[in-house]
């Protein structure tokens, strides 16, 4: 099965033996096989060229970039292969049609909220007495299928979040890493940093999946298609973030396998 890679370090990328090869500035120097890879994910600083650009292509691997403080900033993907005009229509005419964008996003937001539920029930089941908020969030899910508009439904959908959210300080029993409020660009503490940094690689790697397909991601029906680069991938991680994130997130923490001083605070978060 074919994985992702993470690249912090600085370096060259390139190819080498008719695979992939790093050399990084610290005298790092990693061959990797390229039948085993689907995506590339760069944090530091790398050097590439047309050569691994265009065998990245001939082999279907995605390159996704990010800056130096963990935010995403776009994606090298192969000539698109399942690009279809038909598809295309389709989607945006299900987006046009109101009805049909409303049922396609409550869908999403039903799929997010069972899997919020199914991390909560997990929790609440080894001893933390989540019941309250469980309750709360089976009386706002019963709301979903009444909504008349997306506006309604991105409400609905951000009630259950925040009550979700105050969750985590029960589920991470630990001062240094308090949830608080919800922050983003920059996130405000630890636990925020660790939210925005997993939904980001999640975003990427949904997006990869994505281009395997004859879908364009530009095209989401819960989040509004506009001048954003790309929706459908949005859309879709809200299903997974819950047990694809979070529970990374909590695991690891209550592990204790990261501490407070892995962290850096720099511009105000």
């Amino acid at each position: 099965m074919k994985g992702s890679i993470f690249i912090f370090s600085n370096g060259d990328l390139k190819r080498k033996q008719n695979t992939i090869y790093f050399e990084g500035d610290k005298g790092i120097k990693k061959f990797i096989p390229i039948e085993n890879t689907n995506e590339l994910h760069l944090f530091g600083e790398v050097t590439i060229n047309k050569e691994i650009l265009e065998f990245l292509s001939k082999n279907e691997i995605v390159l996704h970039f990010y800056n130096y403080y963990g935010y995403y900033v776009g994606t090298y993907y192969p000539r698109e292969h399942y690009n279809s005009g038909f598809m295309i229509l389709k989607q945006a005419e299900n987006y046009i049609d109101r009805e049909k964008r409303l049922n396609l996003a409550k869908k999403f937001v039903f799929g997010a909220s069972e899997n919020i539920k199914k991390v909560l029930n997990y929790y609440n089941s080894r001893d933390i007495n989540l019941e309250q908020i469980i309750s709360k969030i089976d009386n706002l899910k019963e709301l979903i299928s009444f909504q008349k508009d997306i506006d309604q439904l991105m409400a609905i959908e951000g009630n259950i979040r925040e009550i979700y959210y105050n969750a985590f300080d029960y589920i991470v029993d630990d001062e240094n890493f308090s949830m608080d409020d919800r922050t983003k660009r920059p996130p405000k503490n630890r636990m925020n940093a660790l939210i925005s940094f997993g939904n980001s690689i999640l975003y990427t790697t949904i997006l990869s999946e994505i281009y395997k397909t004859h879908l364009d991601p530009r095209i989401g029906f819960l989040h509004t298609t506009n001048f954003r680069r790309f929706t459908l991938n949005l859309d879709v991680s809200e299903i997974f973030k819950p047990i694809l994130v979070d529970r990374v997130i909590f695991h690891i923490l209550n592990k204790g396998m990261i501490k407070p001083n892995d962290f850096d605070q720099k511009l105000g978060g």
